[in-house]
Formats: structure tokens, sequence, C-alpha cells
């Protein structure tokens, strides 16, 4: 599931991209404005990302389908690491395959500038200024993630909120850094085309902007006690995670919280 969830990211901004940039296409010449384009594709993917997580594949894995995620709700003890393991193998595998599968499809149309396999560069600023862009919105988007997470009026909003983050970041930030926020996402189009420019940063920043994001939230003492390392959590299915059960109507986190409440 997890495989198939960056895999539909990847193929879905290939298809956006190869129809907005590709020289073969008519749209550029539809809508001249860079930047317009620029921000249909953030509004696409935007989009792309609130339908994977609120797929029934992506409500039964929690929907990650990016290691720096999984690797933030490893620290924060919310999964076992045999399943973040595979969990960042299988993100790893699915891009890269979603990548193949458009190039099988879209050919030089694909691999060619601008397109180029939807590569992650740094912008003119160069690289640092890239790794510290990717660290901020890495950062952000998990704060943003968290604090949903632990409201329980918003939690069902939770992928809504992160779709909205990915159009904006590539509408705005994306000429900074590329916008990956996810080394399984910069490594599907990097292994193909073989353009690895800066790759060190798309397999650093967006892991510690994430777990900043952990360090920062604990420090104000915000609690992640009953939160589950799903970004929907249906109650129709049970969760590895959680332990969640549907016919018992409770997690392992909310028998914590019950118990903890009543010794209090």
């Amino acid at each position: 599931m997890e495989a198939w969830g960056l895999g539909m990211f990847m193929v879905s901004a290939g298809i956006v991209v190869v129809l907005l940039e590709s020289p073969g296409s008519p749209v550029p010449e539809l809508i001249p404005d860079a930047n317009l384009r620029r921000g249909i594709v953030g509004l696409s993917m935007g989009l792309t990302a609130i339908g994977i997580i609120y797929s029934p594949w992506g409500k039964q894995s929690g929907a990650h389908i990016n290691p720096a995620v999984t690797l933030t709700f490893l620290r924060l003890g919310k999964m076992a690491a045999w399943d973040a393991l595979f969990y960042i193998v299988f993100q790893f595998v699915g891009g890269t395959l979603g990548v193949l599968l458009v190039w099988a499809c879209f050919g030089d149309s694909f691999t060619q500038p601008p397109v180029t396999y939807v590569v992650t560069v740094p912008g003119s600023e160069g690289a640092w200024f890239a790794f510290a862009a990717e660290t901020l919105i890495s950062m952000v988007l998990m704060l943003t993630v968290l604090a949903f997470m632990n409201a329980k009026s918003l939690a069902h909003y939770t992928g809504l909120a992160a779709g909205v983050l990915v159009a904006v970041f590539i509408t705005l930030e994306a000429p900074l850094s590329g916008m990956s926020m996810n080394p399984a996402r910069t490594f599907a189009s990097a292994a193909p085309s073989g353009i690895w420019t800066s790759g060190w940063i798309y397999f650093t920043a967006p892991v510690l902007g994430m777990l900043s994001a952990v360090e920062l939230y604990r420090l104000f003492r915000f609690t992640t006690l009953s939160m589950c390392a799903k970004l929907d959590h249906p109650l129709n299915r049970r969760c590895i995670h959680c332990g969640y059960d549907p016919k018992m109507g409770k997690s392992r986190a909310q028998t914590l919280t019950l118990t903890t409440e009543n010794k209090s």
C-alpha cells in the first residue's frame, strides 16, 4: 500500500508536469505564465496527496508515502521498527516504479528538459539555501500534522491540511529547492535519470526538519499520547500501529489514556 501510494504520487507528478511543461504539449502556449503553471502543478499534487491519504489503502497503511514521515512516527514510538523498515523500503520501490511507468508511457517527453524525470535539484540560490528551505518546509509540515492529529476536532482533516501545504510549497517554494520533503520521492527520479545533483540535501533535510518538529512539539509539552501513526484513522479498520480493533472499539493508546486519567 505504501509502494502504491508513492508510486501513484509520482505517476501524477509525471503526467501533470509533462502536460504543462513538455515542448510537445500545447499547454505552455495556452498558459505562458510559468508561475501559473507551477501553481496548477501544486494544486494537482495537493489534490493527489489528499486523494491518497483518504483512499481505502491510504486509510489502511496511514499514507506516510515518505520515509521522513515514517521515521518521525518511529521516533514518537507510534510504530514498530520492523514495520518502519518495510514501509521505507517499499516507499523507495513504489516511487521508482511510478517514475519508470511514466517514462514507459511518455518517453522523451518525460525524460528530456524541462521535465527531466521531474527531478528535484536546488534552485539558483544554491545547495545550502535549498537545504535550509527543505528543512523548514519539512518542519512546518510535520508541526501541522502533529497539531491536527492531536486535536480531536481537527484530526480527520490532517490529510487535507497536508495536501494544502504540498500545494502551497510546490507553488511558492519549488524554485528554491525543487520541493521534495521526501527522500524516496527524490530517489525515484534520480535513480532512473542518473541526476543526483546535491542529492544529500533531500536525504537529510526532510528527516532533520520532521524530527526537529517532534522535539519542538515536545518542548512546548504538547502530548502525543492518544495519536496514531495514521494520517487518517477510520473506525472500521484494524490498525497495526495503535492496536485499534473495530470489534473492541478502542486502541491501546485510548486504553492508556483512560488508565492515566483514572489514576490522576
